[in-house]
């Protein structure tokens, strides 16, 4: 069991496009090793250290790859394959949310005709019931002298605000706020570019 894990880490090293393949086997490897308790054939004092030495980038991801093989028994591993391992995990959480009542077909279907994104979203919708807007992340550097003066304003927004924002929102409200202080400076109802 742990050497078909090491062949398989070892194979997704050497071909990035083709990994994904492997990953509802390597899902249940997993959770033969776990339940097994055969991390300890390794001289090792628990399961996440054997995942923090297998999966050094992210344990996360093995976490996800576990959660698909038990929470997915009865879709097929090549429809699996085909929608890929991210898509998987999405179809987990409508699975643990509707249990016996989840639709696999439907759900197979949708994630193999729309696109990742879109599927996500779509995921939301069917979890909270409200339509979700799309998202970006935006990345930018700061030093970090800069740090905490921007932890503060966050915080500080997050008081006004409310504790159920997210810290984008806060952002954006920092911005707008400082957008219309910039108007009012200038004279002109218009913000500038």
């Amino acid at each position: 069991m742990l050497s078909k894990i090491d062949d398989i880490l070892a194979w997704e090293k050497s071909s990035d496009k083709e990994r994904d393949t492997q990953f509802v086997e390597l899902g249940r490897y997993l959770c033969e090793v776990r339940a097994g308790q055969y991390w300890r054939l390794d001289n090792l004092h628990s399961f996440d250290e054997y995942l923090e030495r297998k999966f050094s980038e992210s344990r996360r991801k093995a976490y996800y790859l576990m959660a698909i093989h038990e929470h997915l028994p009865k879709v097929s591993k090549p429809a699996l394959k085909l929608v890929g391992w991210s898509k998987a995990t999405e179809l987990v959480k409508v699975a643990r949310r509707d249990r016996e009542q989840f639709d696999c077909a439907t759900w197979l279907h949708k994630a193999t005709e729309l696109p990742k994104e879109e599927f996500k979203r779509e995921v939301e919708r069917h979890l909270t019931g409200q339509e979700t807007e799309p998202w970006e992340i935006i990345y930018f550097k700061v030093y970090k002298s800069q740090v905490p003066v921007i932890e503060q304003a966050l915080e500080a927004a997050t008081l006004m605000l409310g504790t159920d924002k997210s810290r984008g929102y806060c952002l954006e409200m920092i911005c707008a706020d400082f957008l219309a202080g910039a108007n009012l400076e200038h004279g002109d109802g218009n913000a500038r570019e």
